[in-house]
């Protein structure tokens, strides 16, 4: 027969797995949180491989939501995979779903241009991928259950890309990322910060196709990104 305290500990077990289940939680203090180390805190991504193009072939034929069944093509990203800037949309259109690239058409064009105008391009410094990986239905705004499920993707690709800037490009991908729902004057001409990297949100280049009379505003933005990840 055990102890008077093994007895206990048995009985809280099976109390706390009656309640719970099988899963045991247990509450860290704050410098046991740092004896852990960073490595540790981003335990639910070691099963993600550490090569952005295995990790692109491991998730590629995801179903976790709806969207993997109603899309075309996965669209991972893009883009140099040491790049010290992230441009991050809310999600592929039609454009981008049959292609499985992001930004295509006449708005990767003209991000195109943009990046040209910083001295970047898709190859030389930069990676471009989404919030999302699949395309939703008549291209509307992302689902907080499709966020949830394909999030982690991003932050792995961003964590292994390890860039010194993130931008959110449109109102929705920073509302996103962010987790507010504020608007783009708002949003813009701030530093936030993203899973520990900086991040700016800007103009989506399909909205400036849209209103020209924004371009300024977004050069300003760019004029500016320039200058954090040249330093």
């Amino acid at each position: 027969m055990g102890s008077p305290t093994d007895i206990k500990v048995n009985q809280y077990l099976k109390q706390t797995r009656d309640l719970y289940g099988d899963e045991l939680f247990i509450e860290l203090n704050p410098r046991q949180l740092s004896e852990m180390g960073e490595d540790s805190l981003k335990k639910p991504f070691s099963d993600f491989s550490s090569d952005l193009l295995a990790f692109n072939q491991e998730i590629n034929q995801c179903q976790k939501c709806a969207l993997g069944r109603s899309r075309t093509n996965f669209v991972f990203g893009v883009g140099d995979p040491s790049a010290s800037l992230i441009l991050v949309g809310e999600a592929p259109g039609e454009k981008e779903d049959l292609k499985g690239e992001p930004f295509v058409g006449r708005a990767g064009k003209l991000l195109d241009k943009i990046l040209a105008a910083i001295n970047r391009s898709r190859e030389n410094g930069v990676y471009i991928c989404n919030v999302l990986k699949c395309r939703p239905p008549n291209n509307r705004d992302p689902l907080p259950s499709e966020v949830k499920e394909c999030e982690p993707y991003l932050i792995h690709q961003i964590n292994l890309i390890k860039p010194k800037l993130i931008v959110a490009l449109g109102r929705v991908a920073g509302k996103t990322l962010l987790n507010v729902d504020n608007s783009l004057k708002s949003m813009r001409g701030q530093l936030h910060n993203y899973n520990g990297t900086p991040l700016i949100v800007t103009y989506h280049p399909a909205a400036l196709l849209r209103n020209p009379n924004w371009k300024p505003k977004a050069w300003k933005d760019f004029k500016w990104i320039r200058s954090i990840i040249d330093e």
